[in-house]
């Protein structure tokens, strides 16, 4: 069929030239010469005596590495704890009010409730004289709990008896007398000190309920007494 093409067309079905040989840029694996393999023996002038060498360096194991920090931490937080001891002075703190013994310790109370709402509800047991509701001095923000003064100091053990776990704004609070002028040797509880079991541990360790023991409820409130009195005078 193609001899009844036209010639210009026959030109596009004509044969190429066939491809120029070249000789291979490198030899072929068969054709190279190989060095034959030999020892390592003449190598060894190059490393060190072991004589000269030092002894190895005994590199610390991750577990070890572990108990370093938790080591290193204990310590800081140990010096830390001393140093804020040594500067701890309840006598001269900002919320320290005028009579520990007629001052009431309020704790989880809720972040919201404000000083006219602890009012509200401590008048009931008697007359206020001052309430000191604490707050982190860095942000402002209130720390959950506050000092309550009374008047008179049976209104205090009044309140110490009925108060515990009494709900205010949706969270029953906890009532303690003030320990840091009244108890020696008193320390809080970001000094290692504290009462409660509220972070002994994990859930099955720590305490659920609210109030300053097991025997809370209402049923013992009544028969509780203050831990702290006042030291009496000597008699002549």
């Amino acid at each position: 069929m193609t001899a009844f093409l036209p010639p210009n067309l026959l030109a596009l079905f004509a044969a190429r030239d066939p491809i120029q040989y070249l000789p291979p840029a490198t030899k072929q694996g068969f054709e190279k010469r190989r060095v034959p393999y030999a020892g390592v023996s003449v190598f060894l002038k190059e490393f060190e005596d072991p004589k000269d060498t030092p002894p190895p360096t005994r590199v610390e194991t991750k577990d070890e590495r572990k108990e370093r920090k938790r080591k290193e931490r204990a310590e800081q937080i140990a010096y830390k704890l001393e140093q804020d001891l040594a500067l701890w002075d309840p006598s001269n703190a900002a919320s320290a009010t005028g009579d520990p013994y007629k001052t009431l310790f309020v704790a989880r109370i809720n972040y919201d409730s404000s000083e006219s709402k602890l009012r509200r509800e401590f008048e009931v047991y008697g007359s206020i004289r001052k309430i000191s509701l604490v707050s982190d001095k860095t942000s402002g923000k209130p720390r959950g709990y506050a000092f309550i003064e009374f008047e008179h100091e049976r209104d205090m053990h009044s309140a110490y008896k009925h108060a515990d776990g009494k709900k205010i704004d949706g969270r029953r609070v906890l009532v303690d007398v003030e320990r840091g002028r009244t108890v020696k040797g008193w320390r809080p509880r970001r000094l290692g000190g504290g009462l409660g079991g509220t972070r002994k541990g994990g859930p099955d360790e720590n305490t659920r309920f609210s109030g300053r023991d097991e025997f809370s409820s209402s049923s013992y409130r009544g028969r509780e007494e203050s831990p702290c009195q006042r030291p009496q005078s000597p008699t002549k």
